[in-house]
């Protein structure tokens, strides 16, 4: 198969590291030459029609689009996911060649506030915030291609380079116990895992749901994690009362049924993995 990664930062090179030995791989960014050699470069945005439309004509099999905004602001939002969202519908329809399966990823903040309830896939969608509703918006501008299409909701992603919150532990920024502020979060290398399974299934025939919430298997509170890290960093923490608009439990259970196995099945195994890679 012939897969190509949209946008392809960090997310979509790590998935590529894992499907280059089996598949043909190409990286479409605007700056693609520091892409690793396992992915053959093509220069371009996913806002430029015509450009879009020339590279769709190359014949690949999956699109996987993890694009990034440049900014968190609504316009940047609009940008990276709106408007590439609607120029890859119209290029799907003047192209001679089109994907069969298109993997776009989103975020958990599609679902809102949630009050501290468990969401899942067919949990109603009541975006609250500018950038939940931007990415609602271009999901449903990505369900009505004419293909296969999934959605990746992603919650916090961690990892090498993703650090802030092991930097606020480092600075004794501590939450309370009360009220309940919930975590969901996957390692950027289970979010690589993700992807690639999903392309994986698809190559081998295999039938794929139309979403899927990718969150490790450890929903915790803010308070819960913030203390597991002081201890291991051995530093003492002072409760900060800080507004959390999304408060939610995310369960990854579709993603589980499908056959995925996490690298990282919790904030434990992911941040102590991060912990040893420090500096001694």
């Amino acid at each position: 198969m012939k897969i190509l990664f949209a946008g392809c930062g960090d997310i979509g090179t790590r998935t590529a590291s894992r499907l280059a030995t089996d598949f043909d791989c190409f990286g479409f960014k605007r700056n693609p030459q520091t892409l690793p050699e396992f992915i053959s470069p093509l220069v371009g945005s996913m806002t430029d029609l015509d450009r879009l439309v020339e590279v769709l004509n190359q014949d690949f099999d999956v699109l996987v689009a993890t694009l990034t905004p440049d900014g968190f602001n609504p316009e940047a939002y609009r940008r990276a996911y709106v408007d590439s969202a609607k120029t890859l519908a119209s290029a799907m329809t003047l192209a001679s060649s089109v994907p069969k399966l298109v993997i776009w990823v989103s975020s958990t903040s599609v679902y809102g506030h949630c009050n501290g309830d468990w969401v899942d896939e067919q949990s109603p969608t009541t975006a609250q915030s500018f950038s939940g509703k931007l990415l609602l918006e271009a999901e449903q501008q990505i369900a009505a291609l004419a293909c296969t299409t999934v959605i990746v909701r992603f919650s916090g992603i961690y990892g090498p380079g993703r650090t802030r919150m092991l930097d606020q532990i480092v600075a004794g920024k501590g939450r309370p116990a009360q009220p309940q502020q919930w975590s969901n979060r996957i390692y950027s290398e289970d979010c690589a895992g993700v992807l690639a399974h999903l392309v994986r299934e698809f190559g081998a025939g295999k039938a794929l749901e139309s979403v899927y919430i990718a969150t490790d298997s450890a929903p915790v509170t803010q308070h819960d994690l913030r203390i597991w890290l002081a201890q291991q960093l051995d530093v003492e923490l002072q409760d900060e009362i800080v507004e959390q608009k999304a408060i939610r439990r995310c369960s990854n259970q579709r993603l589980l049924d499908s056959g995925y196995q996490f690298l990282y099945p919790s904030y434990k195994e992911g941040y102590q993995s991060l912990i040893d890679a420090l500096p001694k």
